[in-house]
Order: C-alpha cells, then structure tokens, then sequence
C-alpha cells in the first residue's frame, strides 16, 4: 500500500521522473520571490523568522549535547550572534544507528513520500533560508533566494527521484516457481528489503550551504539512511533551519528525529574523527581540494562523493560579436564577486590579439576592453549590489589585497571598495583583474560615476495598459559602422519616451526599467545600457528585448 504523503505529492514526483527520463526543463519550485508563489504576507514573515534566530540558542534537542558553539559576524557587517548545540558525535552515531532501522521499515514509498514533505516544507520557508543564506555567505538577495532555496530544494528533488527509481526496480516480494516434471513445482516465497549503507555525512560549504547539501543529504535519507550535516563555521545557519525542519517532519510520521542530526564541533580535529568513524559509510563533500584530498585519502571506511576546487580557463580565440563577448565575461567575472565555483580564473589571449567584428584587437586592447566593459556593467550602484554580494570570508580580501598589490602581475583593473548604504562594515568588493596572471573578480572604479552623469536612464511609462493584443515589430536601425541593429518595439502597449532627446544603444548587460511594467504573459520590458547613444524615433520607443521575469 502506498504511503499517505507520497500520494499528497504524487504530481512533483511524476514531474521529477519524467524531467530525469527527458532531461528537459521542469520546475516544481518557483524561482522568483513573488507573493503570488509563495503568498502575499512570505516575505515578511521570513524576515521575522530570520530575526527570531539572532542572538539566540538553536536549540534542536540532539543527544550527547556538551555546550554551545556559534557567534560570528556577517559578511555585511551584522551581528548573528546565534549559537548551536555542540554533540559528541559517538553519540550522535549512535543515535542515527538505533533510528535506522524504523526508517527503513516503512520503505521507499514511506521514504520517498516524507522527503518529499520535507522539502515541501522548506519551500515554506524560502523566504527564512534565503535570508540565513544571504547573511552568512554575502550572497545578493536574488542569487540567496533562488540559489538558497528553490534551486537547491530542486537539487534534493532530482536526488529524490532518481533514488526513487532505483529503488522501485527491486520489488516488495516475488514467488519463484520451478517446474518438476511429475512431482510437484518447486515454490520460493521471496521477500525483498533495502538497507541502508549507513551513516552518511554531509560536509558543507561556506558560499553555497544549501545548494551543495541537499543532494547528498536527500540521496543518502531516501535510501534508508541516517544523516549528519557537519555545516562550513560561517554557514552553520542555513543547515540548522534544515536540520530542525526535517526533524520535525519525521517526528510528526513516526520516526525517530535523530535520524538526522547537525554536527558543529569545537575543534577540526572532531570533523575528521567523525568523517573516519568506522560507521560512516559515505561522505559527502564541497570545498577545498586540500581537505577533499585528506578525505579521499583517509576515508577508507566509507564512500567519498567530493567535488574539488578546479581552474575554469577560457581562451579566446576570435569572436564575431565583441561587445556581448565582453559583457558576458563581465558579468560572469562579477557575478558574487567572483566567488563561485564556475568563476572564469584564467583568460587565455595570443600574444597577437584576436580578429573581431570590430577589427582587430591588439592583447593591451582585449585587457583595456574589458576592464571597461565591467566598470560599466556596475556603473549603477543598485546592480553592483546586487550583482556583487559581499565578500564571504577573510582569507578571500587577502587574496583580494595582494592580486591588487601587482604581486601576482600587472594590475588591469584595481580593487576597489563599494559603500554600501545599508549595513555597516561592509565586506564588498569587486574583484581586480590581474595582467598575465590569475584572473581576479572586478571592482567598481569612480569613473562610473561620470559615466552615469553622461547617460540618463531611460524612463518609460504605459500609454494603453488595457489594451489586450501584443503585436510585435522588429525596426532595424543602422549603427554608424554600418551593420544591422535590430529593435524589439512594443506597439500593443506603446512605450512613451518623457525624454524624447537620446535613448542609449544597446551594448551592454542587461538591466530592468526601474519603473517597469508586466507585459502580456508575465514578461517585462529591460534594456541593455552602454556608452554609445542614437537619436529616439518618433515611434514607441525602441527596446533591445523583452525577458521573462
């Protein structure tokens, strides 16, 4: 009989399994912090129950509690203050082992049903885990929110249904028959359980403490296994709300919640004691490739899934569209300030340069290039906020510091620091890009202030916002070099221009109108800004494209 939750959850699943058999595009978590998706009073009782944390015990009522660890200062500067239950981990091992049992005893259904529950219920609370993520990573909001919450939620999702798919091969019970001729038919009644390998761990990372976790956690739960999460010290909160939210899903069905348990040691060495234990039979982990190494190389006992620190090199070769190349490289070097893990590091250029659309760039050309293509990306304080986040640890503004101090080469573009209008003590900063070196993150100069004196935002306004046709017209236009610029114009819902003398060219990164409108189909008007500017046509207003919101 199939178990009660799993049938409330039917359709996610059914979606998950056909997304994992297509490997198409699918959703079952919205992305977008919306009050129709997640309802109209969300975003502020995830605030509060984000401020409830601070300053307080994360009490979660684990076994073999010995003190409190915690404390710690955000990246933008506040104060959290929030101290968790320090456990000795044979006692938590010993817990996870005792729970294991009742866990595997109500089967994949039951198993599969409860996760999907489980991240029912952190879906609830994105708004909680999005703020826990982006104060204890420096993340920006959008990217804590989407990273933080629905797509990690996702990730633990497509573990889910994969281990829900294995699973279901192996069936409950079978009866084997064998002919015997004259005498009676052999008959086997067979009866088939899935066990667990065991203890699993889950170490965390400190920029991604969600996005990286969840998939091995969910691996290892739904196939009958009890977890330890063994948080990154500067991103212990996001896990904790995790922790205490599965715990209480499982206790409110039957299973004993120490079934998963969060580990915040005192000392280092007790996360390599605990990683070795012989009972620990897998080893999930994010992160540096010193540690990783060590795991792979003395976790004998255990299955260890690691993914490591690498070098991403782009090499530029030639290009025929050289202004988006640049954009895309800016935004990909900005992005968190650079903190990702799929981070451009190195940009290989010939000696000799490259031929472009634009003719051919000398190497000192391609490097003044692009330095301008991110002071201009970030011209506008509001989306060099967003876009850069903050700095996460110390150790990263030292390296920071010293790629800035032309140690490591000549500097393209030098470090600088943002102030931020908010939070005090802000540790934000863009990133400098490092001549025949390691590449480094790109930070705002002040010279993008004289560029936003020079080119006004564009202002638009809706003169029909009733009228329900969409008709689409492309008007190309001419650029002084001669090629074609094609224009994506609204006409159903006309564009006024207030300041009908300059609308900018396209040539830079994307960027919402600041009073924007929802267009027909949920899309909404944005722009790209640059440095060249054309005369605005008579006619509605020209727009580079319209994107989904």
């Amino acid at each position: 009989m199939s178990h009660p939750l799993l049938e409330k959850h039917r359709a996610t699943l059914e979606g998950a399994l056909h997304a994992i058999a297509t490997r198409g595009y699918w959703s079952a978590y919205n992305e977008m912090p919306s009050p129709k998706a997640y309802g109209e009073t969300a975003a502020e009782d995830g605030k509060r129950a984000f401020d409830a944390h601070l300053g307080e015990d994360f009490a979660l009522g684990q076994p073999g509690q010995t003190g409190w660890q915690g404390g710690g200062e955000s990246p933008y500067g506040i104060e959290l203050n929030v101290t968790y239950p320090v456990c000795d981990i044979d006692a938590l091992i010993a817990a996870g082992e005792e729970a294991m049992p009742g866990w595997q005893a109500v089967g994949a259904d039951g198993r599969t049903g409860i996760c999907l529950e489980i991240l029912d219920r952190l879906n609830r609370q994105s708004f909680e885990l999005a703020h826990a993520v982006m104060m204890t990573t420096g993340q920006g909001w959008m990217m804590a929110f989407q990273a933080g919450a629905p797509h990690a939620q996702e990730r633990g999702l497509e573990a889910i249904a994969y281990a829900y798919r294995e699973q279901r091969f192996v069936p409950h019970e079978a009866t084997w028959e064998k002919p015997q001729g004259k005498n009676p038919p052999l008959v086997l009644k067979k009866h088939f359980e899935i066990v667990g390998r065991g203890v699993g761990v889950v170490v965390g990372c400190g920029t991604f403490p969600t996005w990286n976790t969840y998939p091995g956690l969910f691996a290892a739960l739904s196939t009958g296994n009890p977890v330890i999460v063994k948080p990154h010290g500067n991103a212990i909160l996001p896990a904790a709300i995790t922790v205490r939210t599965i715990r209480a899903v499982l206790a409110e069905n039957g299973i004993d919640p120490n079934l998963v348990t969060l580990c915040v040691p005192a000392e280092r060495e007790t996360t390599q004691k605990l990683v070795t234990h012989p009972a620990v039979k897998s080893v999930d982990f994010t992160g540096g490739n010193v540690f990783g190494r060590w795991l792979l190389d003395h976790c004998r006992q255990a299955q260890v899934y690691a993914e490591l620190a690498g070098v991403n090199n782009i090499v530029v070769d030639s290009t025929d569209a050289y202004k988006r190349m640049l954009g895309n490289l800016a935004f990909t070097l900005a992005l968190y300030s650079g903190q990702m893990c799929t981070t451009a590091q190195a940009i290989l250029v010939p000696a000799d340069g490259i031929d472009t659309d634009d003719g051919h760039k000398s190497f000192d050309d391609f490097c003044a290039d692009l330095a301008r293509a991110v002071t201009g990306f970030l011209a506008k304080p509001e989306v060099a906020h967003a876009v850069l986040g903050a700095i996460q640890s110390a150790d990263t503004l030292q390296r920071i510091e010293e790629a800035g101090s032309g140690m490591l080469g000549t500097v393209i573009l030098a470090p600088t620091r943002l102030e931020n209008p908010g939070p005090a003590r802000l540790r934000r900063r863009r990133r400098g890009r490092v001549h025949g070196g390691t590449l480094r993150a790109d930070r705002l100069r002040r010279q993008g202030r004289r560029h936003r004196r020079r080119h006004r935002a564009v202002r638009a306004h809706h003169r029909h916002p009733r009228r329900a046709d969409r008709r689409r017209v492309l008007d190309p236009g001419r650029s002084d070099r001669g090629d074609d610029r094609r224009h994506l114009a609204v006409q159903s819902r006309a564009v006024d221009q207030p300041d009908r003398r300059r609308l900018r060219e396209p040539v830079g990164g994307l960027l919402r109108l600041s009073r924007h409108r929802r267009q027909p189909g949920g899309q909404r008007l944005v722009f790209r800004f640059g440095l060249r500017r054309q005369p605005l046509p008579r006619r509605p207003a020209a727009l580079s494209r319209l994107r989904k919101g």
